[in-house]
C-alpha cells in the first residue's frame, strides 16, 4: 500500500502484541475471541431490547443504545487485528496503522462524550424532574448524540495529521497490541515537540473536560439527593445512577492512567490499563447496565421470550 507519509522510510509497522512467546499465542487468541463474541452479543442484545420494547423508548435508553453501538465499533477496530496477529503475521501497513489510530481515538472519545450526555440526562431527571420531558425532547437528544459522535472525529483527525508529518527511519517495531500515539511517537526519528505539546494540552483538555462535566453533574445530583427526606427516596435516586457511575469509573480510571503521563514514561505495563478501556469496558457495559436495571432486564426477557419457538397447538 502506498505510504501516506512520503518522507518516511517505514512502509509498515510490527505490532509485538501482548506476548512474544509462541506458546502464548493460541490461548490469547481463544481468550480475546471469546471476549469479542461476548462483547458483540451483549451490546447487540441491548440495542435490540431497547428498539423492540416501547417502555424503553426514553432518552436514557436512547443514549445507551448508541453507547452499545459505539462499543461494538470500538471493539471491532481493535480485537480482530489482535486475533490476526496472534495466529499469523504481526505487521500492519503505515496507512492501516494510522487508520486504526484514527478510529480508536474517534470512537473512544465518542464513548466518553456519550457518558457525559448520559450523566446530563440523570442530572435533569433527578434535579429538575418536572421539566425533564421538555428539556430532554427527542430533538435535543438527537442533537446531543450528533454532537457526541461528530466532535471526537475532529480531535482524532488533528492527531492523525500531526503524526503523519513525523518521519520514521529505522525501527518499525511497536511495543503494543495496537497503534497508539505514545508508542508511535517514541519510534519517530524527527522532532515530536509539537505533537507532545498538543498531546499534553488539547488532548488532555479533551480528555479531562468530559470527566469534569460528569463530576459536576454528580455533585449536583448528590446535593439534590441529600435533601430528599426519606431513605427510600434517596436509594431510588442513587439506584438510577449506579450503573453509569460504575462504567465511568472503569472507563476513566484506566484512560487517565495511560494518557495523563509524559510520552517518555509510557511502558509495557500500560498495556493492561489499555485493555481495560479498549476491550474489557465494552464487554462489561451490557452486563453492568442489565444487572442493575430492572426495566432493561425485563426488556431483555421480552426479547429472548419473543425469539423462542412457540409450542405447536395440540
Amino acid at each position: 500500500m502506498e505510504r501516506l507519509n512520503q518522507t518516511s522510510s517505514v512502509s509498515e509497522f510490527i505490532l509485538l502484541g501482548l506476548s512474544s512467546r509462541p506458546e502464548d499465542q493460541k490461548p490469547l487468541f481463544i481468550l480475546f475471541l471469546i471476549i469479542y463474541l461476548v462483547t458483540i452479543t451483549g451490546n447487540l442484545l441491548i440495542i435490540l431490547a431497547i428498539c423492540s420494547d416501547p417502555q424503553l423508548h426514553t432518552p436514557m435508553y436512547f443514549f445507551l443504545s448508541f453507547l452499545s453501538f459505539t462499543d461494538i465499533c470500538f471493539t471491532t477496530t481493535i480485537v480482530p487485528r489482535m486475533l490476526v496477529n496472534f495466529l499469523s503475521h504481526k505487521t500492519i501497513s503505515y496507512a492501516g496503522c494510522l487508520a486504526q489510530m484514527y478510529f480508536i481515538y474517534a470512537l473512544g472519545n465518542t464513548d466518553s462524550w456519550l457518558l457525559v450526555v448520559m450523566a446530563f440526562d440523570r442530572y435533569v431527571a433527578i434535579c429538575d424532574p418536572f421539566h425533564y420531558v421538555t428539556i430532554m425532547s427527542h430533538r435535543r437528544c438527537v442533537l446531543l448524540v450528533a454532537f457526541s459522535c461528530s466532535l471526537p472525529h475532529f480531535h482524532s483527525l488533528l492527531h492523525t495529521l500531526l503524526l503523519n508529518h513525523l518521519t520514521f527511519c529505522d525501527s518499525n517495531i511497536i511495543h503494543h497490541f495496537l497503534c497508539d500515539l505514545s508508542p508511535l511517537m517514541k519510534l519517530s526519528c524527527s522532532s515530536t515537540f509539537v505533537n507532545e505539546i498538543v498531546l499534553m494540552t488539547e488532548a488532555s483538555a479533551f480528555l479531562v473536560t468530559p470527566f469534569l462535566c460528569i463530576a459536576f453533574s454528580y455533585i449536583r445530583i448528590l446535593i439534590t439527593v441529600l435533601k430528599i427526606p426519606s431513605a427510600a427516596g434517596k436509594h431510588k435516586a442513587f439506584s438510577t445512577c449506579g450503573s453509569h457511575l460504575t462504567v465511568v469509573t472503569l472507563f476513566y480510571g484506566s484512560i487517565f492512567y495511560v494518557y495523563l503521563q509524559p510520552v517518555s514514561t509510557y511502558t509495557v505495563r500500560d498495556h493492561v490499563a489499555t485493555i481495560v478501556y479498549t476491550v474489557l469496558s465494552s464487554m462489561l457495559n451490557p452486563l453492568i447496565y442489565s444487572l442493575r436495571n430492572k426495566d432493561l432486564k425485563q426488556g431483555l426477557r421480552k426479547l429472548v421470550g419473543r425469539r423462542k419457538p412457540q409450542a405447536a397447538p395440540p
